[in-house]
Order: C-alpha cells, then structure tokens, then sequence
C-alpha cells in the first residue's frame, strides 16, 4: 500500500512516466499503454507503476518487454524531474482492471438471464390450490352454520 507521505511523488511520477511512455519512448514493441497508477513503498524505495495495453496477449507481452528494457530510462528521468534524494526502483505490473471488468459484466449478464427466465416462468406460472387460502372472518361464520 502505498504511503501518505509518498502520494504526491506517486502522482508525479505517474504523469513523468506517461509523458515519457507518449513522447520519449519510441520502442516498436511499445504498444498503446496507459498507466493506471502508482504506487510508492512506504520507505520510498520502490515505485509499483500499473499499466493497461489495448489489444490482445502477444500486444500485453511485447509492451511488458519494451517496459522492462525502458525502465532504466524512465528511472532516471523521474530522478532528475523530482530531485528526489533517493529515487525509487520501477516495477510494472500489468493492471487486471479491464479483464476483472469483463468478467463481472459476463457474470452480470448471466444473472440477468437467469432473472428474466424466473420471469418467464413466474409469468406463466398458477397456484396449486386456492389463489388466497387463507380463511377470512366471514368464512368462520359460515362454518358455523
């Protein structure tokens, strides 16, 4: 998790790094990345740098190669941008935000289905007995006649 004290550094690195990723870094494999976000150990001597790829597995794995060559770059330029007494290691980690999205849309559309064939069947559906089988005060005097 990531320091209080470090949550500033956390955002400007973030935007060093994007704005790197957009203009410096020219690497083929680099595919259209974005960073999520950042987040900084609490001694300030790691920076955990998330990271989406649009595009498919070969597209996720070629980006993550370009990163880790290019992270010796970027590391430095976060030094000399921040003036930071120590500047923090780069770890990239690919962010499973978008892939946890799908599969919760996949498992709300499954319920969703489910709901509406209850529906379906709820629709069509009689009682077994008397629509209200519960006894009434006037059907107790009767009984008693």
């Amino acid at each position: 998790m990531s320091s209080p004290r470090f949550a500033k550094t956390a955002e400007q690195i973030k935007v060093i790094i994007a704005e790197m990723l957009q203009r410096r870094i020219k690497d083929p494999r680099l595919g259209f990345v974005t960073v999520t976000d950042v987040r900084v150990s609490g001694d300030g001597h790691e920076a955990t740098v998330f990271y989406t790829v649009l595009g498919d597995a070969e597209a996720r794995e070629e980006s993550a190669i370009a990163l880790a060559s290019a992270s010796g770059l970027l590391r430095s330029t976060v030094g000399k941008r921040l003036g930071l007494k120590f500047t923090p290691t780069l770890a990239f980690v690919l962010d499973a935000v978008e892939e946890e999205a799908s599969r919760i849309e996949d498992a709300l559309a499954r319920a969703k289905a489910a709901d509406e064939a209850v529906a379906a069947q709820a629709a069509s559906a009689s009682y077994a007995g008397e629509a209200d089988p519960y006894r009434k005060p006037a059907d107790a005097e009767d009984d008693l006649d």
